[in-house]
């Protein structure tokens, strides 16, 4: 768009909305404004100011507002100009591909939207377009709009009706400006308009923003700029917390050689389980099974002997069904989008977030323990972040300020400041915290009480008595059945309750076993999610323990444990007497 006319003017005062006292070619001029916000910050004593000579000769204001120098910025403030701006721009190919029919000013409902178009090639589309300019801009933020407006939020719910009716909708922010960072409402001025944008985008309603190239007779749409419609704390945390992670990041082995698959086994290992823990259980697997198609093919006995220690056996079995779907559905490469990777066996929305973002740089959350810790702090949130709503608008929230240019820095960023930073259980570091200035929490002095975290149900405790049979160089194993807790896995025999060294023997011997000498073991503890395991032992001698057994049971020799069969780490405290 392209004005003529144009003359330099020094702006001197606004009595009121609608016109303002300017000097031009040294008189004092009256001039119309057509921005009739406030404009406070732009409108200031000795600014520079364009304006526009009328080509009424007959007008009685012949001077027209249409831009104003901020600093070294180009403002345009003509409120009459950005639906003209965006019709152009979409009759030239933008937004919705050559040759759409535009039609301005349409009534629907109890609203004129600003733009209504129509598309043939290569589907029908019917799609309505409210346009919003934007003048007001702080610290690099563009924000809408600088004085409340009820007519604003009545026009976003008109668009949600429209929706409904089969329409598609866009609100487009025209950001008259360049040298924005991002977009957001101006919930101090009117936060009902900044709710109504939510509810919008929940509603399937499009929310964009561009800046414009301005000059004192010219505005062109130009380029993209990030809506954030969540609190824009996240938004400004982005590029300390980037560059904290690059400068910090500790030395892990999944961060060499970065692929979907290692980072798909790195990050289910990785669930309730120490990093250095996970670190020789990663380098064991990756060894023996290197790609998808070694992992789909392994024996599910073996697969269970590389997981063993790590606990949570049905997460190693559904890797190894996914690994199946990847060479059937995707023939045998890894999928590359977020839907497809979240349609995999056993990954949900934080996997389906690490993989894409990390090994493909999709700008996907990846929201975990540590995530939602470090952002409840961030935005002093008092929600419970057990509840999946919550995690679920934080997932949103976080989606809409991953920087396309760094999503895995981005999320690993966040994981890494919760793993050693914002860490729980005590007091945060946040004399180290890259983002201790923005923190909410830290600045109302309640870090420590964050994130509200709904107590568990407390774990059922069961009484179990494990009996270690010995005979020379063999043990006694068992397989539990395949389906419940620790399914198709390999376990000591082991009875309901805590008995005593004569009830082991009579045990014993109902099952054709006749103990030579038994032994107290020690006592153990094992925690699963729901249950607990408390335990005492019995080490038992017997003679020709293989003859004479009537249970079903395996008599394995130390090395056929220690590589063939995969006992959990329930036992961990009586590996000691295994042989």
């Amino acid at each position: 768009m392209r004005y003529e006319r144009i003359e330099k003017a020094v702006f001197l005062e606004r009595p009121n909305r609608f016109i303002a006292y300017a000097e031009i070619n040294g008189r004092k001029e009256t001039i119309h404004v057509k921005n009739t916000g406030r404009c406070a910050e732009l409108l200031r004593p000795r600014a520079d100011i364009y304006v526009q000579k009328s080509d009424n000769p007959e007008r009685k204001t012949k001077w027209d507002l249409i831009a104003v120098e901020k600093g070294s910025t180009m403002v345009n403030m003509d409120s009459q100009i950005p639906n003209r701006v965006v019709q152009e721009w979409i009759e030239g190919g933008g937004l919705f591909g050559d040759a759409p029919y535009v039609r301005p000013e349409t009534t629907y409902g109890n609203s004129r939207f600003d733009l209504y178009v129509e598309t043939r090639e290569p589907e029908n589309r019917r799609i309505f377009i409210e346009v919003k300019g934007v003048t007001l801009e702080e610290n690099g933020v563009a924000r809408f709009p600088d004085a409340p407006s009820e007519r604003a939020v009545k026009h976003v719910e008109e668009l949600c009706q429209a929706v409904k009716d089969g329409y598609e909708a866009y609100i487009i922010f025209v950001i008259q400006m360049k040298g924005i960072r991002y977009f957001t409402p101006n919930v101090d001025t009117q936060p009902a308009f900044g709710e109504a944008l939510k509810k919008a985008r929940a509603s399937g309603v499009n929310i964009l923003a561009y800046d414009c190239q301005v000059t004192p007779d010219s505005i062109v749409l130009d380029e993209p700029v990030s809506v954030v419609l969540g609190n824009p704390i996240l938004k400004e945390a982005t590029v300390p917390l980037i560059r904290w992670y690059r400068e910090h990041k500790r030395d892990l082995p999944w961060r060499h050689d970065i692929s979907a698959y290692r980072v798909w086994v790195s990050e289910i290992m990785l669930q309730q389980t120490r990093v250095e823990a996970v670190k020789p259980y990663y380098d064991r697997f990756l060894r023996k099974l290197p790609t998808v198609k070694e992992l789909a093919e392994v024996e599910e006995d073996q697969l269970l002997k590389l997981w063993e220690g790590l606990g949570y056996y049905n997460r190693v079995r559904n890797m190894q069904k996914a690994a199946q779907q990847i060479m059937v559905d995707f023939h045998g490469e890894f999928p590359e989008t977020y839907e497809e990777i979240l349609s995999l066996t056993g990954i949900g929305s934080y996997t389906a977030g690490a993989i894409s973002s990390f090994a493909y740089g999709l700008p996907k959350p990846a929201v975990d323990g540590n995530v939602l810790r470090v952002v409840s702090r961030l935005l002093a949130s008092e929600e419970d972040i057990m509840k999946a709503s919550v995690r679920a608008d934080i997932e949103k929230t976080l989606e809409e300020v991953i920087p396309a240019d760094a999503p895995g820095d981005f999320n690993q960023g966040l994981i890494e400041l919760g793993a050693i930073v914002c860490v729980p259980n005590g007091e945060p570091k946040c004399e180290e915290c890259p983002a201790a200035q923005l923190c909410q929490a830290r600045a109302k002095g309640i870090e420590t009480k964050l994130p509200v975290k709904a107590k568990a149900k407390a774990r059922r405790i069961e009484k179990r008595t494990v009996l270690i049979f010995k005979d020379g160089d063999t043990l006694a194993i068992r397989k539990r059945p395949s389906k419940g807790l620790l399914a198709g896995l390999y376990e000591l025999p082991n009875l309901e309750g805590h008995l005593t060294r004569k009830q082991v023997i009579e045990y014993s011997n109902s099952i054709g076993l006749a103990p030579i000498h038994v032994k107290k073991a020690e006592k153990a503890k094992h925690i699963f999610s729901h249950v607990e395991w408390h335990m005492i032992g019995y080490e038992i001698k017997v003679d020709e323990l293989e003859k004479n057994c009537s249970e079903e049971m395996i008599f394995a020799r130390k090395s056929e444990l220690e590589e063939k069969y995969p006992i959990p780490s329930a036992f961990e405290a009586y590996r000691g007497s295994l042989i």
